[in-house]
C-alpha cells in the first residue's frame, strides 16, 4: 500500500521554503492593514454598504486584471513580476499611512488605496501560483497548493487579533505603515531566488494573442469550466461572511476592533485545521463529496454568525466556517493545476482567480446593501440559503477528479524543411491531414476525431473541419487554419503525452499503406503577378 504524502512535503525544496517564509510576514503585514481598513472604514462612514465596499476593493482588481497577469505570467519571466508587485503594494502602503497619519483620508481615497493594494495582489497571485509547479515536483503540488493556504490563514489566525490590537492601540495608520514594512522580506527573498529559465524556440506570444488564447483554452476544457462556475458561486456567498465581519463585531456582539480582530483570528485558526486535514479529506472522498459538505457547513456558520448574539458563540461557528473555506478553494486551485498543461497555467489560475474574486467582489456588494437595507444577520441568512443551493448545483456540474492524464510537453514535432522562404509572419496557414479508414471503423475514428478536434481549437486552430471524399469514401480529411507560421509550430508544441493518445487511436485506425499524409499549405486570397514567397536560393523543386 503507497505511503501518503506528507502534508510538509514540499519544505523539503530550499527555495520553496524560503518562499513561503517570507510569505507568512507579508501575510500578517496585509491582515493588518485589512483589519485597519475594515475598523477606520466605520469610524469615517455611516454607511454599512461603504464598510462592505472594502472587502469588494481588495477583490475587484483581481477580477479585473488577473487574466492580463496571467498572459503576463505565461510569457515573462514570474520571479520579475511577483518583485514588481511587491514593490508596487509597499510603495501603495507607505503612502496610504502617510496619508492616514495627516488625517487626509475621506471614504473614497481609503477605497482607492485598497484598491490599488489590490491591483498588486492581482499582478502577484497568477505568477506564485504558476511557480508552484517551478518550486516543487508534481506529486508535491497539492500539499504546495495547501500549504500556500495555510500560510495565509496561520496569520489569519493571530495578524487580526494582532491588527484589531494594534489599531486600538495605535491607530489604523501605524497598522498601515507595518503593512509596507512587511513587503521587504519578501522582496529579498524573490531577489534571491534564481529559477531556471527554460530556453525559447520561439517568441513571445503577442500579449492580446495569449490573453485569447487563455480564454481558448479554458472555452474547450469542460471540466475547468465547472471549477470556475462553482468558484464564482461559493465567493458570492460565503464572502459575506468577511465582508459583514466588521458589522457582526459592532453591531450583533456588541464589540470593538480587538473583537473583530478575534473574530477574523477564529476564522483563520478554523482554516488552518481545515489545511491540516486537507490531505486525509481528499484521500477518503471524493472532490464533489468535499465541495458539497463544505458549501453546506459554511452555510450553516453563516446562518448560527446571523443568529448569536454572544462573543464565544460567534467565535465557535466560525471555526468550521474557516476550514470550509480553505478545503473548498485549495480543492479548486489544485484541480485547475492539475488538469493545465505548463503554457496556459497561468492563466487557466488567473481565469479561476477572475472567477472566485469576481463573485467575492459582487458579493460584497450585494450583501453590504442588503445588510444597509435589512441588516446584516438577514444578509448572513440569505448568503445561508445561496450556499445550499451552490452545494446543489454540484448534482448538474460536479467537480471532476484530479486529473490524472500527463500534461508534459509531447516534444515529438520536428519542423518540416520548407521550399518556400517564410517568415516567421507569414500566413494564413492552412493544414490537411489524409485518413484511409474502413467503414467498420468509421464509429471509432468519429468518436476519436471528436476529441482531435477540441484538441486543435483548444491549442490555436481556427476554422477546424472534417472532410470524406465523394469519389472515395475510405479517404477522410481533416482541415484548420492557423494564423501563422510561427503560430502553426507553437501549436505543435502545446501539445502533450495526453494528447498523443488520440493522436495514437487515428492512427491504430489508418488503413493506408503510408502515415497520412499532411499538406502545409499558405492561403492565398488573390494571385498577385509577383509573388512575395519565393522559393529559397538552390533549392529548386523536384
Amino acid at each position: 500500500m503507497p505511503q501518503r504524502a506528507s502534508a510538509l512535503a514540499p519544505f523539503r525544496h530550499a527555495t520553496f521554503r524560503a518562499l513561503w517564509t517570507a510569505t507568512l510576514a507579508s501575510n500578517l503585514g496585509g491582515l493588518i492593514q485589512a483589519v485597519g481598513a475594515g475598523w477606520l472604514m466605520t469610524t469615517i462612514s455611516d454607511s454599512d454598504d461603504m464598510v462592505a465596499l472594502v472587502q469588494a476593493a481588495t477583490t475587484l482588481p483581481i477580477m479585473i486584471f488577473s487574466l492580463a497577469a496571467g498572459a503576463l505570467a505565461d510569457n515573462f519571466d514570474r520571479r520579475n513580476i511577483m518583485l514588481a508587485a511587491q514593490v508596487l503594494m509597499m510603495l501603495v502602503s507607505a503612502v496610504l499611512a502617510v496619508f492616514a497619519i495627516s488625517g487626509m483620508l475621506s471614504p473614497w481615497l481609503l477605497l482607492a488605496f485598497t484598491f490599488f493594494i489590490g491591483c498588486g495582489t492581482a499582478l502577484h497571485n497568477p505568477s506564485w501560483q504558476a511557480s508552484m509547479g517551478d518550486l516543487v515536483p508534481r506529486e508535491d503540488l497539492p500539499g504546495a497548493v495547501t500549504l500556500n493556504s495555510m500560510s495565509y490563514n496561520l496569520m489569519r489566525s493571530v495578524g487580526p487579533a494582532v491588527g484589531g490590537l494594534i489599531v486600538a492601540l495605535a491607530g489604523a495608520a501605524f497598522a498601515f505603515a507595518l503593512n509596507a514594512i512587511s513587503y521587504i522580506a519578501l522582496i529579498y527573498a524573490l531577489w534571491r531566488w534564481k529559477p531556471q529559465r527554460p530556453p525559447r524556440s520561439l517568441p513571445r506570444e503577442a500579449f492580446g494573442s495569449a490573453i485569447w488564447a487563455g480564454l481558448r483554452y479554458i472555452a474547450m476544457s469542460p471540466n475547468l469550466l465547472k471549477v470556475l462556475f462553482r468558484g464564482f458561486v461559493f465567493g458570492l456567498a460565503a464572502v459575506a461572511v468577511l465582508a459583514l465581519l466588521p458589522l457582526v463585531a459592532r453591531d450583533l456582539v456588541q464589540g470593538g476592533a480587538f473583537t473583530y480582530g478575534i473574530m477574523l483570528g477564529c476564522f483563520g485558526a478554523g482554516a488552518i485545521g481545515g489545511a491540516m486535514l486537507n490531505a486525509r479529506v481528499r484521500e477518503n472522498w471524493r472532490n464533489e463529496t468535499i465541495v458539497r459538505a463544505a458549501f453546506t457547513g459554511f452555510a450553516i456558520s453563516a446562518v448560527l454568525l446571523a443568529l448569536s448574539r454572544d462573543l464565544w458563540l460567534s467565535c465557535l461557528v466560525l471555526l468550521p466556517a474557516g476550514a470550509c473555506w480553505v478545503l473548498t478553494l485549495s480543492l479548486f486551485n489544485v484541480t485547475v493545476q492539475l488538469s493545465t498543461p505548463r503554457w496556459v497555467v497561468g492563466r487557466a489560475l488567473a481565469l479561476y482567480q477572475t472567477a472566485t474574486f469576481g463573485g467575492m467582489a459582487a458579493g460584497s456588494w450585494i450583501w453590504g446593501l442588503t445588510a444597509e437595507s435589512h441588516g446584516a444577520d438577514q444578509a448572513l441568512i440569505v448568503s445561508g440559503a445561496v450556499l445550499l443551493g451552490g452545494a446543489l448545483i454540484g448534482l448538474r456540474f460536479a467537480l471532476p477528479e484530479f486529473d490524472k492524464l500527463n500534461l508534459a510537453p509531447l516534444d515529438r514535432f520536428n519542423e518540416p524543411e520548407l521550399k518556400l522562404d517564410l517568415s516567421s509572419r507569414s500566413g494564413p496557414i492552412m493544414v490537411m491531414v489524409d485518413y484511409e479508414i474502413a467503414q467498420a471503423d468509421i464509429p471509432a475514428f468519429l468518436t476519436a476525431m471528436a476529441l482531435r478536434r477540441r484538441i486543435r481549437l483548444r491549442d490555436g486552430a481556427r476554422q477546424w473541419a472534417l472532410l470524406r471524399d465523394l469519389q472515395d469514401p475510405r479517404v477522410w480529411t481533416e482541415s484548420y487554419h492557423v494564423a501563422t507560421w510561427v503560430e502553426y509550430v507553437r501549436h505543435h508544441q502545446r501539445r502533450t503525452f495526453a494528447d498523443a493518445v488520440v493522436s495514437d487511436q487515428l492512427l491504430a485506425l489508418h488503413r493506408g499503406k503510408e502515415p497520412p499524409r499532411v499538406h502545409r499549405m499558405i492561403e492565398r486570397q488573390t494571385v498577385p503577378i509577383r509573388d512575395d514567397m519565393p522559393l529559397k536560393v538552390h533549392e529548386p523543386l523536384p
